[in-house]
Parts: C-alpha cells; structure tokens; sequence
C-alpha cells in the first residue's frame, strides 16, 4: 500500500511540475515591458496627449506595463519593430506593409470602423482658382510624410490615375512631414494644394486650427484601407489575442471608453487581416515605392 502511494505521489509530483514549467515558459514569452508608438502624422505633443492613455488602458488590461515612445519619423515605426525595439505600432497601411515586407511576419490586429473606407482630402484656398485635379498642374503641391497613406501614397496613386504626374505635372512639390503641417501650409500660402488624411482635416477644422473660410476641399479620393494597430508576429499569441480584446471590447456608451475611442476619433475597432491591405501594396508598387 505504502509503495502505491509513493507512485501516486510521484505521478502527482509529476504532473505538477509540468503545469510549472508550462506557466513559466509561457510567462518567459511575455515582453517585461510592452512598448507602442505610432506613425508621427501629427506633432509629438498631441501624439504623446492621445497615445498615453492608451497605454496606460492596455497596461491596466493585460497586467504588464506599458509604455508609448514617440518616433522621429514613419521609418523609425518600420525599423523599431524590426529591430523588436518595439512591439505595437500605430502604422498607416502603407507603413504597415512595408514593416510586414521588412519583418516578414507583422500582425495586423485591429482597424477603425472607419479605417476600412478611408478618404484623403486635397485643399487649396479660394483664390488659387483650383477646382479640379487638372487645374492642379503648373502648381505648387505639398504632400504630408514620404511614408503616409493618407498623406502621401494614395493621394500619388490617384493622381496617376487621373493622369497627373507630380514630377511633370507641378511647379514643385514638397513634403510638409504631417497632415496638419500640410493644412498650414496650405493656408498660409506656402504652397497653392495639399493633400492631407480626412479624419486630421475634420478634426483641424472642429478645433480650428484651420479656418474653413481660407482652406477649402476641392477633391476626395476614392476609399481604401488605412491605419492599424499591428504587433511583432513574433509576440507571444495569446498576448495578442488579449490586446485585440482589450480594443475590440471598448464601448462608445461607456464614458471612460468613449474618451479613449475620441482620441483615435472612432466609435469602435474591427479585426483586420494581412489581405486587407492588398491595395495599398499594390498602390505603392505601382507608384514606385514599393520593390
């Protein structure tokens, strides 16, 4: 009886240890510290005003801390994540595919509802005559990171739609580096039309810091694909089933969920997959900024 016993013990003993190093494996996947940026599309202190708190909701969620870190500009998203200097970016799609080109395996987690039918809008003011996207040609243009979606990419590739070739068509063209830059300087006539993301322009103008009396939309893109919440595809999964949950679960009638939600100026987030972003690849393929 007493040698049944000590078997039992033993398989007991066994099966716990097992479970242990389970659960201390899976533990030593998760990062110590989960560090998330985003693209810089608008000035680094409204990026840190709108990103923290995000950080500081995620940290609450999954228990682990979490920290935001601003970026000097859109390649140091693409090249944190593939250094694993970072684990979660707010890309724009076109940051988001070059960082799966360059990671091989990043994850898209989550959308806006709003990120699924995006729009750029192109400006100019009153009295520059312009109108259409022909009158655009013989003038200045600023377009907004060389690394936007909204502000660079798709605004180019419908361009070249419409037959106008920025290299040919316009008396220069330059980059402002961010979309609220670009309605600056829009308006302050530093160059005749810009082209800018539609959620910055709706928000520039609801807090004006543009006056809509001097800055007007002449010209919306067609829809396509935009920003994301992606991860290292390298991240341990059930974390990234957490942090999707974490977003997915945020609900507009609820005060503290509807302040984060404004901040990224949405009522809620949606799953996204890699396919999604297909034509944005093959907008940056056919502009020449994708290999």
């Amino acid at each position: 009886m007493t040698r049944r016993v000590t078997y039992g013990a033993m398989l007991i003993f066994a099966v716990v240890v097992s479970i242990l190093a389970l659960c201390s494996s899976a533990w030593s996947d998760m990062p110590k510290e989960l560090r998330v940026s985003a693209i810089p599309d608008e000035n680094p202190t409204e990026l840190v005003r709108i990103y923290t708190p995000f950080a500081e909701y995620l940290s609450k969620e999954l228990g682990i801390p979490v920290r935001y870190y601003n970026v000097i500009d859109y390649a140091a998203t693409v090249e944190g994540m593939a250094a694993k200097k970072l684990d979660m970016v707010w890309y724009g799609g076109f940051t988001f595919v070059q960082t799966r080109k360059r990671t091989g395996d990043a994850i898209p987690v989550v959308s806006r509802e709003e990120d699924l039918k995006f729009h750029s809008k192109f400006i100019t003011r009153p009295e520059t005559g312009i109108k259409s996207l022909a009158d655009l040609k013989g003038k200045t243009f600023s377009f907004g990171s060389v690394s936007s979606t909204s502000g660079h990419l798709m605004p180019r590739y419908f361009l070249l739609q419409n037959g106008i070739n920025p290299e040919r068509d316009f008396a220069k063209f330059s980059f402002s580096g961010a979309h609220d830059a670009t309605a600056l300087w829009v308006e302050s006539g530093k160059v005749d039309a810009g082209a800018l993301n539609e959620a910055v322009w709706q928000k520039l103008v609801q807090t004006k810091k543009v006056d809509p009396g001097k800055v007007k939309v002449f010209w919306t893109t067609p829809p396509f694909v935009d920003y994301v919440w992606a991860v290292r595809g390298d991240l341990d999964k059930g974390l990234v089933e957490r942090i999707a949950s974490a977003l997915l679960k945020l609900d507009s009638k609820k005060p503290e969920d509807k302040r984060l939600l404004d901040l990224h100026r949405t009522k809620k987030y949606v799953r996204v997959k890699a396919e999604d972003f297909k034509l944005v690849e093959e907008a940056a393929i056919a502009a020449g900024l994708l290999k």
